[in-house]
């Protein structure tokens, strides 16, 4: 029969070999759980040289309490094919999440134009003119503009918005959702169908001599000297087209087919919020002050003009400070430029620099590579996360090449911000970063490295385990 401490030793021995053969949870993060859906926009009808900038209300989009761990988008057709940028430019897309009351008769677009909608935060202006109450991203910009959660252009199909493992961004909370309303989503997209335009440039580059357009869409007559930009390429406006270009049987039914990942939310999910900076914000530091209370009057976009010399020099540069009002995590980044871009950053105040991103040009024609157009960003993502303090000074720059003139340029920044980070004994951060290959080889050589531990241990056991039955050496 054998012995108690026999039956301690097999048992402990095969605890030992059961827990290195067991796959850890932990060791993989959340991407076993993400789930992915594929939803088209309403249609998009286009014309040679014609603009389409629709706000669409309750767009498809998954329900529920949930983390958004990534949002990708392009343009097809009707036949599901991608189109590329040289036909139909994506000037932007953007997501945005509103509150809806519920039973409300107007037509969601309709009181979207008519103002029916609160522009404060829900918590603080529920009344009963509020039909629609827009839910804002943490900042900085927040009023009126750059309120959405995702949004990219021309760089979408390249560009990774993945929110790094164990960070999501939390929607749908339904301890948030204000009583009488309802949680749904919005889409605005900018697309300008340049086949057969005199000036391809010109055109996505908005300049309001080739629209013909003298006021904005709201009726306002455009300032002197703006030369081009989103005043001049709003919705159902018409780029200048070549003389005897046929445009015929041309007209063509396009749509946003974009790609949703998530995952259910738990707590084993950190939430991150979302943050745009803009280079044209005029939000200037009062001295001695470590309060945000000046308000931030954000522009979008800018001109760079043409610089007087010629070379490698000419590089219009543009720096924004601006204070950062939260204590928090970077855990990604990326820059929005436009045609002409160099790239855009952001650094502390001593020169550090905490995110670079870089945009990637197109050499040829197929739909992701299209010559001369920016096809991609490069996303930040910061081995550590960088602590940022409440009060601190970040800076801003974007970076175009101004060897030739541009209009409506933008010099915007995304950032995630967690407010906590994950405890040590439950997160493999740069395990979680490394590719799927090599994270198969390293579980597999940290298994067999326990292995062979294992069977150490059982070899020293056994042969205490004879001396112990009364075998004696050969030596006594």
């Amino acid at each position: 029969m054998m012995a108690p401490y026999h039956r301690r030793s097999l048992i402990f021995f095969l605890v030992l070999v059961s827990l290195c053969l067991s796959p850890s949870q932990g060791f993989l993060g959340t991407e076993k759980n993400i789930k992915s859906a594929v939803f088209f926009s309403p249609k998009l009808v286009m014309n040679p040289g014609s603009v389409a900038n629709p706000y669409l209300f309750d767009i498809d989009f998954p329900r529920g309490h949930i983390g958004l761990k990534a949002f990708d988008a392009e343009v097809v057709d009707d036949a599901g094919n991608p189109v590329p940028l040289h036909e139909t430019y994506l000037h932007h897309w953007i997501i945005e999440p509103y509150y809806v009351r519920k039973g409300s008769k107007l037509p969601q677009r309709e009181m979207f134009r008519n103002h029916g909608f609160s522009r404060q935060d829900p918590e603080s202006n529920l009344d009963s003119k509020s039909d629609i109450i827009l839910v804002k991203n943490g900042g900085l910009c927040r009023s009126v503009v750059l309120r959405h959660y995702f949004g990219l252009g021309s760089e979408t199909r390249k560009t990774s918005t993945y929110v790094p493992d164990p960070y999501a961004i939390e929607i749908g909370n339904p301890e948030e959702i204000p009583d009488g309303y309802e949680f749904k989503w919005l889409l605005n997209i900018h697309a300008i169908d340049t086949r057969g335009v005199e000036d391809k440039k010109g055109c996505i580059e908005c300049l309001c001599d080739l629209y013909n357009v003298t006021i904005d869409e709201y009726g306002r007559a455009i300032r002197p000297g703006y030369k081009g930009g989103l005043y001049c390429c709003y919705d159902k406006t018409q780029c200048r087209v070549k003389s005897g270009f046929d445009n015929g049987e041309k007209t063509r039914t396009l749509y946003l087919k974009y790609t949703v990942r998530w995952v259910d939310w738990d707590s084993s999910v950190l939430p991150a919020k979302v943050y745009i900076f803009d280079v044209t914000d005029t939000w200037e530091r009062s001295e001695g002050s470590i309060e945000n209370s000046q308000e931030h009057i954000c522009h979008v976009e800018y001109e760079v003009k043409p610089c007087k010399t010629s070379g490698d020099g000419c590089i219009d540069v543009r720096k924004k400070s601006l204070m950062m009002p939260f204590n928090g995590y970077i855990v990604y980044g990326v820059a929005h430029q436009h045609a002409g871009g160099i790239g855009g950053a952001l650094y502390r105040e001593n020169g550090e620099v905490i995110c670079t991103s870089m945009p990637k040009y197109g050499k040829g024609d197929e739909p992701g590579n299209e010559a001369g157009y920016i096809v991609g960003m490069s996303s930040c993502y910061p081995t550590d996360p960088v602590k940022v303090s409440y009060g601190e000074t970040l800076t801003l720059e974007s970076n175009y090449s101004n060897a030739v003139g541009h209009t409506g340029v933008m010099g915007l920044f995304y950032i995630l911000v967690a407010q906590q980070l994950p405890e040590p004994e439950n997160f493999l951060p740069k395990l979680f970063e490394v590719p799927a290959r090599s994270l198969s080889f390293l579980a597999i050589f940290a298994v067999t490295v326990v292995v062979a531990v294992v069977v150490l241990i059982a070899a020293v056991i056994y042969r205490r385990q004879n001396r112990e039955d009364g075998y004696q050496s050969l030596s006594t």
